[in-house]
C-alpha cells in the first residue's frame, strides 16, 4: 500500500520538526519550539482557519461546534448500553482545534489526578512536576497564590451578575459542601465560580494564544487544509509526512522529529495508517506492518454528563435573550463593544463533589447555567428555567478507536463502550440525586419550580437508568487512545516517544493515561507545554511544594465543608491512598 503512494510527490522541503495537528497541543508546540529561532517547524492542519466571528464570541459557543467549516462531525458506532443510539463527537476542524469550538471552560483538574498519572507509569507527570507549567501557561488576574499572570493563555471569570449563580454556590454550601474562592486555585473541591478562557470579550483558543504568535517568530509555517495520510518512516525512524493537498500529494521532511497531535480521534488513526498499531487490525486493513503495537486506538475514555432542568419561577434566566431580537441586541453589544452577555459561555459557577464515601477526590462536576438547554443549542426549554450539566469524571468503561476496513482512509470507526461498566451507573444515578438535592436547598427558594427533567416521576433507579440511556451526552472529553506509560499497552514512553519508533512522538490528550478531573483543554495545553521542554531538551520545571488538599475524612464521609489535610509526600504516598480508593 505505502509504496504505490510514494511516486509523482510534491517535496515541501526538510523542517527540523513537523507537528501534525494544529489543536489546543500543536499551537503550544509550535510557540515553544519555535522560541529557538534557529530551528525550522512546519505546522500541518487538515482544516482552514479560525477566523470567524462566531469563533470569537463566547456566548455563540454552539454555533462552531455545529458547522461543518469547524467541526469534523464524527458520530459513534451504535452504542449498546445506550439502547444503540449513535452519539455524537464534534471534533474541532481548523487552527485551534477544538479549542475554537469548545465551551472554553478552563478546569485544571484536581492535583491527585496527576498523582493518578504517575501510579498508572507515566513517571514524571505528577503534580510537582506539572504544576509549575500550570502557572507558567496561565495569564490569570487575581487569580489566587497558585497562579499564573504572564503566560499565553488568557483565563478569566464572568461577571457572575446573574443572582441565580449566586444561589447555586449558596446551595452546595447549605447541602454542607466546601465552598472554593477558586477552584483552580488551591482547592479544587468544592463549589465556587467557575473560569473561562476568554482574553478581553473574546474566545482565547490555543491559535489566539499560541499559534499567531509562534507564526510572527517567522520560524514556523502553517499549511491548512493538508490531510495527513501517512508518517513516513524509514527502518524505525520517522523522516518526514505525507499529505494531501487539494489533489496534490506532498511529502515534507524531518530533520529531528515529527509530532502527532491529531487528537484522540486522529492521533491513532494516523499511527495506524503509517503501519504502527495491532498487526490483526492493519493486516485487514491491507496496511503494511511497520511496529506491532496493540495499544493504539485502545483505551477510549470519555465524560458523559445529564443535563438536571428546573423551571424558574422569577424571570431572571437567559430565556428572556434567547429570541431573535434579543440575540440581535447581545450581538450587536458585543461586535460594538466585545462586553455584554455575548462575552461570556455562561458557566460562570459549578463545582467538583465526590459520588460517595470512599472516594478520595471528586468524581463528579457541574457545570451551573441560567437556561434550561442542551449544550449544542438545539433544545431550548419554553420558559425560563435553569440546569446543570452534571457527569462523572472517572468512568471505568472503555472503548476505541478503528479504521475502516473498506477504506483506510476513511472516517474512523469510534465506539466509547459508554455505560459498560456497572460502577458508572452507581455513580451516574447519584448524579441525578445530588443535583436534585441541591436544587432543593433554601437558596433556590424564591426560584424553583418545577423540575423539567428528567421529571418528579422518574425515582427509582429502573426510571433514573432509563433516562440516562435516553438523554445522557458526551462532554466531548475523549483522551487516552494512544496512552502514556511504561507497561506493554501503553503507546508513548513518559517523554511522548511512539515506542518501537525513533524521531516519532505523540503530545495531546490521547496519551492521557486517565481523564482529569473537569474539562480536558487546560491539562493538554499544560500536557504540550511540559511535553515541549522535553523536546527540547531544556531543564524540568519542578514545584518546590505541591500540596494536595483532600477531605480527611474521604473513607467514610461523601461531603465536606471544610477540605484541609494536605497529603505530603513525606508523610503519606497520594498514590497509595486513591489505589486503595480504585483497586487499581
Amino acid at each position: 500500500m505505502h509504496e504505490t503512494r510514494s511516486l509523482n510527490m510534491r517535496d515541501e522541503g526538510s523542517y527540523d520538526y513537523i507537528i501534525v495537528g494544529a489543536g489546543s497541543a500543536g499551537c503550544v508546540l509550535a510557540r515553544r519550539l519555535g522560541e529557538d529561532p534557529g530551528l525550522r517547524i512546519l505546522v500541518l492542519e487538515a482544516g482552514g482557519n479560525d477566523n470567524a466571528t462566531i469563533v470569537r464570541m463566547p456566548a455563540a459557543l454552539s454555533i462552531p461546534m455545529n458547522t461543518e467549516r469547524f467541526n469534523w462531525g464524527f458520530k459513534t458506532e451504535p452504542e449498546s448500553c445506550l439502547d444503540g443510539r449513535i452519539m455524537n463527537l464534534p471534533r474541532g476542524k481548523g487552527l485551534g482545534g477544538s479549542s475554537s469550538i469548545n465551551g472554553m471552560c478552563y478546569v485544571r483538574g484536581n492535583p491527585l489526578d496527576y498523582e493518578r498519572w504517575q501510579a498508572l507509569g507515566a513517571t514524571g507527570w505528577d503534580w510537582k512536576n506539572v504544576f509549575p507549567y500550570f502557572e507558567r501557561m496561565e495569564c490569570v488576574k487575581n487569580g489566587g497564590v497558585q497562579r499564573g499572570t504572564e503566560g499565553p493563555l488568557s483565563v478569566t471569570r464572568g461577571p457572575e451578575k446573574n443572582p441565580l449563580y449566586r444561589a447555586f454556590i449558596e446551595a452546595g454550601r447549605q447541602a454542607g459542601y466546601a465552598v472554593s474562592d477558586n477552584m483552580n486555585d488551591v482547592q479544587h473541591e468544592g463549589f465556587g465560580p467557575m473560569e473561562m478562557t476568554v482574553r478581553d470579550g473574546r474566545r482565547c483558543s490555543a491559535a489566539v494564544a499560541y499559534l499567531r504568535p509562534a507564526i510572527a517568530q517567522g520560524n514556523v509555517r502553517v499549511v491548512t487544509h493538508a490531510n495527513v495520510q501517512r508518517i513516513v518512516i524509514e527502518g524505525r525512524k520517522a523522516t518526514g509526512v505525507e499529505f494531501l493537498r487539494g489533489s496534490n500529494l506532498c511529502v515534507a521532511h524531518a530533520r529531528n522529529e515529527v509530532i502527532i497531535s491529531a487528537g484522540s480521534i486522529m492521533s491513532p488513526v494516523i499511527l495506524k495508517r503509517s503501519g504502527i498499531g495491532p498487526v490483526a487490525e492493519l493486516n485487514s486493513c491491507g496496511i503494511d506492518l511497520v511496529h506491532d503495537l496493540s495499544g493504539v486506538g485502545e483505551n477510549l475514555m470519555d465524560h458523559l454528563e445529564l443535563y438536571v432542568q428546573q423551571e424558574c419561577t422569577q424571570p431572571v434566566s437567559l430565556y428572556r435573550s434567547m429570541g431573535l431580537v434579543g440575540k440581535g441586541l447581545i450581538g450587536a453589544r458585543w461586535l460594538l463593544r466585545h462586553d455584554g452577555l455575548g462575552a461570556s459561555n455562561h458557566f460562570e459557577a459549578g463545582a467538583h463533589i465526590r459520588s460517595r464515601a470512599g472516594i478520595v477526590y471528586p468524581d463528579i462536576q457541574f457545570h451551573f447555567l441560567p437556561l434550561a438547554i442542551s449544550y449544542d443549542g438545539k433544545s431550548l426549554a419554553q420558559g425560563h428555567g435553569y440546569q446543570v450539566h452534571v457527569g462523572t469524571k472517572r468512568s471505568k468503561s472503555r472503548g476505541w478507536v478503528r479504521l475502516s476496513r473498506s477504506d483506510p482512509m476513511a472516517t474512523p470507526r469510534v465506539c466509547f463502550n459508554y455505560m459498560s461498566h456497572e460502577d458508572d451507573w452507581l455513580e451516574m444515578r447519584a448524579c441525578v440525586r445530588l443535583a436534585r438535592e441541591i436544587f432543593a436547598q433554601p437558596a433556590f427558594d424564591p426560584f424553583r419550580g418545577r423540575e423539567l427533567a428528567p421529571g418528579t416521576d422518574c425515582v427509582a433507579d429502573e426510571a433514573i437508568d432509563a433516562f440516562i440511556r435516553q438523554k445522557v451526552e458526551s462532554a466531548y472529553h475523549p483522551c487516552g487512545t494512544c496512552r502514556m506509560g511504561s507497561d506493554a499497552q501503553a503507546v508513548v514512553s513518559p517523554d511522548c516517544r511512539v515506542n518501537g519508533i525513533e524521531s516519532l512522538r505523540v503530545v495531546d490528550s490521547s496519551i492521557m493515561p486517565q481523564a482529569t478531573a473537569g474539562d480536558l483543554n487546560a491539562p493538554t495545553i499544560m500536557l504540550a507545554e511540559r511535553a515541549a521542554d522535553i523536546i527540547a531538551g531544556k531543564p524540568m520545571l519542578v514545584a518546590e511544594t505541591a500540596a494536595l488538599p483532600v477531605d480527611s475524612d474521604w473513607e467514610t464521609c461523601q461531603r465536606s465543608a471544610q477540605i484541609s489535610l494536605d497529603l505530603s509526600r513525606q508523610d503519606q504516598s497520594s498514590a497509595d491512598v486513591f489505589l486503595r480508593e480504585s483497586n487499581i
